[in-house]
């Protein structure tokens, strides 16, 4: 997910940088450089914010939505390890009754 130098902001300044975005008609790459981060990260903020908001994209996932696809993977990833792991003990004890 990212290496040791990769910054962390907070919630509250993502907020306030695409408040920033929104208020002042600059673009994107502007408030950036203006507020010394990287425009790619504010123009990801940024489009997530307008998705969270339904302004985005056809199809653009919310931040809830992409929480639960995230959440739904996992699951689904759990339980086919759990059906693997009763599909190798099945086997098993077939063999150990066949004895």
């Amino acid at each position: 997910m990212g290496n040791k130098y990769t910054k962390r902001y907070t919630e509250e300044f993502k907020r306030d940088a695409i408040a920033l975005v929104d208020s002042s008609g600059k673009t994107v790459t502007a408030v950036a450089r203006e507020l010394g981060i990287s425009s790619e990260s504010l123009r990801g903020w940024y489009r997530r914010a307008k998705a969270d908001r339904s302004e985005g994209a056809p199809g653009e996932l919310t931040s809830a939505e992409r929480d639960e696809l995230r959440r739904l993977r996992k699951e689904n990833r759990e339980q086919q390890q759990t059906i693997e792991i009763l599909k190798k003990a099945t086997a098993f004890f077939m063999k150990e009754s066949d004895r």
